[in-house]
């Protein structure tokens, strides 16, 4: 129970900077919705495999501009004075939570700006919205523990977009499988995809859960 308190109190700190400092939030905001509208007027209505492409891409993109932050902008002192207060495990996990909830956000603000923009090619709605959730939690996942990693790097964003990269090609790629398939008709079997992304996630926290501990202590 007292680690249940630890990670809602780190969270709801996490949440208090956020809206605090909400220029970052709406700077993130701008990078979506400038972006999104910079293809429309490149590409009017795009094929449907093409609209599934670019939403992915830049799914990717805003995780990494959203997520980025999370670890980066906590400062040396103010790391170990939460070693002092809570423990490793417990504040990587709260990180992770926030980082969920900020990326699911920033997924539903671009699935409807890209419906709005460039109309809903989508045939089965609901498991979309199911896929662009997980697709979100995916990425924000992956980010938040390589923000970690780079945060301890000399506080080199660009280290995460070096590892990263490598990490989530073959996520999105599976993603974007997934996701093709709702454009259609025809009931394609993606429920042992959906499973291996599920797989994965909480592959991923448990292995954050496991290593941060040792950067923690560095």
């Amino acid at each position: 129970m007292n680690s249940l308190k630890q990670i809602w109190a780190l969270f709801q700190k996490d949440l208090l900077l956020e809206m605090r400092q909400s220029y970052t939030f709406y700077g993130i905001l701008l990078y979506v919705g400038a972006t999104i509208f910079v293809l429309y007027m490149a590409i009017t209505e795009p094929e449907h495999r093409v609209w599934n492409g670019l939403f992915w891409v830049i799914q990717l993109f805003i995780c990494i501009n959203a997520v980025a932050k999370s670890f980066l902008q906590e400062s040396r002192g103010r790391m170990l004075y939460f070693q002092s207060l809570v423990s490793a495990q417990n504040f990587v996990l709260a990180k992770l939570l926030f980082n969920t909830l900020l990326m699911l956000l920033m997924s539903a603000l671009s699935l409807f700006l890209f419906v709005l923009f460039f109309g809903n090619p989508v045939l089965r709605t609901l498991p979309f919205i199911g896929i662009v959730l997980l697709g979100g939690w995916s990425l924000s996942l992956v980010f938040s523990f390589l923000a970690a990693i780079a945060a301890k790097a000399q506080q080199n964003a660009a280290i995460m977009a070096i590892l990263g990269f490598p990490l989530i090609i073959p996520q999105l790629l599976m993603l974007m499988q997934v996701s093709n398939s709702f454009f259609t008709n025809v009931q394609i079997p993606v429920a042992n995809t959906v499973l291996l992304l599920a797989l994965i996630d909480v592959f991923v926290i448990v292995l954050s859960a496991i290593l941060f501990p040792f950067l923690w202590k560095d």
